[in-house]
């Protein structure tokens, strides 16, 4: 499916503050960018970078004042995510590739730490492997309310566990814990959700099992597509879409997901 998405994001400073954006989705094998439109109000002309898990960074300093950022893409993505068949296997430690050991480490807002006896209780009778995230995910979904104001931007998992509620990022963190403490490699993605209700930019998580990543999503009742991924990273900490280094204030953020019609 071609999904046309964007966000129109207001940012203000009183002095001016260095920040790094994450806004720009790549070409990968879950999507193609077809085409993307990038603009500054007032007009700045950012410096981009590559991190370490392969996102695209803008850097720029926000002048003193209002400043307005609106992003489009248009993007070819699964109608359908991945689901594998019962019973795929975990992938050992041993046998994992280079890249997927960050994501079985400890991380700021997912200290898998002490979580194991929680994570054996929710996926007792599961098979290794992706019956073992897939309860996972299904247990985050059933226990934890989802709820605004009840977590903040320092909110770890043990946090949403004590709390029984949050929002798609705060999901997304304690399936990402519980799947570490079983040696499972968990990741978090930000970006788009075609349908989601209310939209905004969302949060999921990803586990490596049977030799690739698939997608879980705490948040939604049933397996879904139409998606766009603008990051990946251990937690929060590493997608957020405005790191900022000084003070500076999001006054607006709005955001779309709609059908392309006029797709070939």
């Amino acid at each position: 499916m071609r999904l046309k998405a964007g966000c129109a994001l207001v940012l203000e400073a009183p002095l001016h503050c260095p920040t790094v954006a994450m806004l720009r989705p790549r070409t990968g094998d879950a999507q193609w960018l077809c085409s993307e439109r990038y603009r500054f109000d007032p007009p700045l002309r950012p410096t981009e970078y590559v991190d370490s898990f392969g996102n695209l960074c803008q850097r720029f300093v926000v002048p003193p004042g209002r400043l307005r950022i609106r992003t489009d893409v248009t993007v070819e993505t699964d109608e359908h995510i991945v689901v594998a068949p019962p019973g795929t296997p975990a992938t050992p430690v041993e046998a994992l590739p280079d890249a997927a050991l960050q994501f079985l480490l400890q991380s700021r807002y997912c200290p898998a730490d002490g979580m194991a006896g929680r994570a054996a209780h929710i996926t007792a009778g599961r098979a290794p492997g992706y019956d073992q995230v897939e309860a996972i995910r299904a247990w985050v979904r059933h226990h934890i309310a989802y709820r605004y104001g009840v977590s903040t931007e320092y909110t770890s998992a043990l946090d949403t566990l004590r709390d029984g509620a949050g929002v798609c990022r705060d999901f997304a963190h304690v399936g990402i814990a519980l799947c570490r403490s079983l040696h499972i490699p968990a990741r978090m993605v930000v970006g788009y959700l075609y349908r989601l209700d209310p939209m905004d930019l969302h949060a999921w998580f990803e586990a490596y099992v049977g030799g690739r990543w698939y997608t879980f999503d705490a948040t939604q009742q049933h397996p879904r597509g139409g998606r766009i991924v603008l990051g990946y990273g251990r937690d929060a900490a590493d997608v957020a879409f405005a790191s900022n280094y000084g003070q500076l204030q999001t006054v607006e953020l709005k955001v779309w997901v709609h059908l392309d019609h006029h797709q070939a």
